[in-house]
């Protein structure tokens, strides 16, 4: 399927839909297929990110991933609120990369349009770019230092691996990149690359603890995640906030999209995604199917052994690494700014 017309399938299903419930304000498109034209490949590992702006202060639980029309979508709800300062936007890694573009969907009050050309206007501006860049480096050492070692095991693991993960995206801002989840890890190596910083990536790998897998192991990880998650998707029932990425729609995301990193070369870019879906099972499973999850434990198990984070004693020696890091990561990112051309000087 082509992006163009993924989009005019998202797109209907907004008018159609999405904008006649209670509150709806506007939507935009989203996510890693912004920068696409219309007559790029959609690959099957990828889906078309739309967010529903509500006046709801509240904002339900995402809507998550569903098809429509043959078409993958995601859609999330945003409260108006998150979008009432510029300036706030501008600050938001997340927001500023979406609204960079217009990729507005419907704006009946014409709010969306209005934010989203401050937004395009200032958002290369070094203040800017800079205070997206430190607010992710906040947001890392405020994750790592407040991790609980009484939660379940998934959730420990997934409390070190967010933060951990971001350090890509601040490499990806300083570069004027869309922070992408899944791809994050390709994306900041193609930007290390770019600008002539090549050592610096095996260091992000080396915290994340994948630099010495070989894609034979990890393809093996992505085995047993392939039966985790369809022992997860089978016996869901308690609705979490990435419910649908857990499910036989997003099945060719996470495991196909896994197995294809792989045979492309990028093994070690794929273990990201495979432990973080790993741990989503894990905690579908805890509570919908207790024995499955114990069952299923080892795979897990192994899968952060290899990555050198299987107690709390070594998790907490890597956030301090990542922590101690972090200097050098914020000094990257200024070397690509400086040497961004894009960025203006503010």
């Amino acid at each position: 399927m082509k992006v163009g017309t993924a989009r005019t399938m998202a797109t209907e299903w907004v008018i159609r839909q999405a904008s006649r419930e209670a509150g709806f304000i506007g939507a935009y498109f989203s996510g890693s297929t912004t920068g696409l034209p219309d007559d790029a490949e959609l690959s099957a590992s990828s889906d078309i990110d739309v967010m529903i702006v509500t006046d709801q202060t509240e904002p339900p639980l995402k809507l998550g991933k569903f098809t429509y029309r043959g078409t993958l979508v995601e859609a999330t709800y945003l409260s108006l609120k998150e979008l009432s300062s510029t300036q706030e936007v501008l600050s938001s890694h997340h927001l500023a990369s979406s609204l960079r573009l217009d990729t507005i969907i419907a704006d009946p009050t014409g709010q969306l349009r209005s934010l989203q050309s401050e937004v395009s206007r200032h958002f290369a501006e070094s203040v800017w770019v800079r205070r997206r860049c430190v607010n992710v480096l906040h947001k890392i050492e405020s994750g790592l230092r407040n991790t609980d070692n009484s939660a379940p095991l998934h959730d420990q693991v997934t409390s070190w691996l967010f933060p951990t993960g971001i350090t890509t995206h601040v490499l990806l801002l300083a570069a004027l990149r869309n922070p992408t989840v899944r791809l994050r890890y390709l994306a900041a190596r193609n930007v290390l690359q770019e600008y002539g910083l090549d050592s610096v990536y095996p260091e992000l790998l080396g915290l994340l603890g994948c630099a010495h897998l070989t894609p034979k192991r990890i393809e093996q990880h992505v085995d047993g995640l392939a039966r985790t998650f369809d022992a997860a998707a089978a016996a869901a029932k308690t609705p979490f906030f990435f419910s649908t990425d857990i499910s036989p729609v997003s099945r060719p995301i996470a495991i196909d999209g896994s197995y294809e990193l792989i045979r492309a070369g990028n093994h070690r870019e794929a273990i990201f995604w495979i432990v973080a879906t790993y741990a989503r099972c894990h905690k579908i499973l805890a509570a919908d199917a207790p024995h499955l999850q114990h069952e299923l434990a080892p795979a897990f198990e192994a899968v952060i052994a290899d990555l050198g984070i299987a107690t709390s004693d070594a998790r907490k020696r890597r956030a301090d690494e990542v922590i101690r890091f972090l200097p050098k990561l914020r000094e990257t990112a200024e070397a690509i700014m400086l040497a961004n051309p894009d960025i203006v000087n503010k």
